[in-house]
């Protein structure tokens, strides 16, 4: 008991600390600036933006992405084979539509988490 609640889940969290800095560009904390302080306050942004396309990115796999095969997926993954993509995207008054390729893979599930986003907005 004591493994799976404690250690399984430190493993886990090293999981999510990686991806993090892997997927989402976390490491990349050297900006080339003058001064410290004005380094030191770029990183920290960077970070900040990281940690914000991580929540992002996550609430989509759990709330737009579950029982899909992009529910377990990592953030790496879903960047390149569901947000990557070519399409064309004409705005009107009304609406915003979004016109891809009848070959992407990913379409059923672009458009399920784009349906199920509309139910969690706001």
């Amino acid at each position: 008991a004591l493994y799976e609640r404690v250690y399984c889940a430190r493993g886990d969290m090293e999981n999510r600390i990686k991806e993090m800095q892997l997927d989402l560009f976390a490491e990349r904390t050297s900006t080339a600036t003058m001064t410290s302080t004005a380094t030191m306050k770029a990183d920290q942004l960077r970070l900040w933006f990281a940690a914000f396309a991580y929540v992002r990115i996550e609430a989509l796999r759990r709330l737009g992405l579950r029982h899909t095969q992009f529910a377990t997926a990592t953030a790496g993954t879903m960047r390149n084979r569901l947000l990557k993509i070519g399409a064309l995207v004409t705005i009107s008054v009304r609406r915003c539509l979004v016109r891809m390729a009848k070959a992407y893979p990913s379409q059923s599930e672009f458009a399920l988490a784009c349906l199920r986003r509309g139910r969690h907005a706001a």
